[in-house]
């Protein structure tokens, strides 16, 4: 009887142990890498990109989905790879280096003199159940002293090539782009750096 019950008991822990290793580990994304462009000799000046604040629903490790006017889904099974605000900034330091090839373009690291800073706030980052790809958000830019120098908002959004998730993460990285050339023109045109 009591051999009955420990092969029992065997059975079904090896029987629980099959069915929880065959839960499927969710599908991670990075947002696609640009190239890295040079950084100039004798710059004409620093910009330093701090890290984007982000919406408090898009702090989180699952793609957002917004399913109609009101409703947003973060994904279970379709999750960032790494932290969408670090995947943002790095993004956006890359685009950023290539509009401003005379600029010397990076994160927070100590003192920079005369340096300006652009920070971000993102308040979309998602696809749309109209089949886009949305970002959106205010950007500011700001001289050493901390003084504000510009600030603009920004909208960008990306039609989805074909459904899936995989086609919503490049539409998203093409919608960051965007937002960058934005951001980019704006800082040529009001000639910060002389």
């Amino acid at each position: 009887m009591l051999t009955w019950m420990r092969c029992s008991l065997l059975l079904i822990c090896l029987l629980l142990s099959a069915c929880a290793s065959s839960v499927t580990p969710p599908a991670r994304y990075m947002l696609p890498s640009d190239p890295l462009a040079n950084t100039p000799r004798q710059p004409e000046g620093t910009l330093i990109v701090n890290s984007p604040r982000l919406a408090h629903y898009l702090d989180v490790d699952g793609i957002v989905m917004q399913l109609d006017d009101i409703t947003l889904n973060a994904a279970r099974e379709h999750q960032w790879a790494e932290g969408l605000g670090r995947q943002l900034e790095r993004k956006l330091r890359a685009n950023l280096a290539q509009a401003l090839p005379t600029l010397r373009v990076m994160r927070v690291e100590g003192e920079q003199p005369n340096a300006l800073t652009l920070r971000l706030s993102v308040d979309q980052f998602q696809g749309r159940f109209d089949g886009v790809a949305a970002a959106s958000g205010q950007w500011q830019l700001l001289n050493a002293a901390g003084e504000l120098l510009a600030m603009e908002n920004f909208y960008t959004e990306t039609p989805l090539a074909e459904d899936g998730y995989p086609a919503l993460v490049r539409a998203l990285s093409n919608s960051w782009e965007q937002a960058a050339k934005l951001i980019a023109n704006e800082i040529r045109q009001g000639d910060y750096f002389d």
